[in-house]
């Protein structure tokens, strides 16, 4: 785990807002037209901050290279979830330091 690349992540509020949003995918995106248990489409995610496919490309690759979301291609399309074991591990590491 990276400490210092999650808060650098966790810095932008687009980006908290994303981690929030794949928190409760089934509420934020209940268009997706295909099931969330493997995650939410990078076009449905682009869709909802409103921002351009390249800014939201940059915040997400900032999120998975931080260990915070986690990629699965299907085909030529990207879903995004949240990796709730660094999330975990991260908050312990922070109530214990800090």
């Amino acid at each position: 785990m990276d400490s210092e690349a999650i808060l650098k992540a966790l810095a932008n509020p687009v980006r908290r807002e994303i981690l929030q949003w794949l928190k409760q995918p089934e509420h934020y995106f209940p268009a997706q037209h295909v099931s969330v248990s493997h995650g939410v489409c990078a076009g449905q995610i682009d869709a909802k901050t409103g921002l351009s496919q390249s800014t939201v490309s940059n915040h997400l690759a900032v999120l998975q290279k931080s260990g915070l979301i986690c990629c699965q291609k299907v085909g030529q399309w990207s879903f995004y979830q949240r990796n709730e074991a660094v999330i975990q591990q991260f908050l312990q590491s922070l109530q214990r330091d800090l």
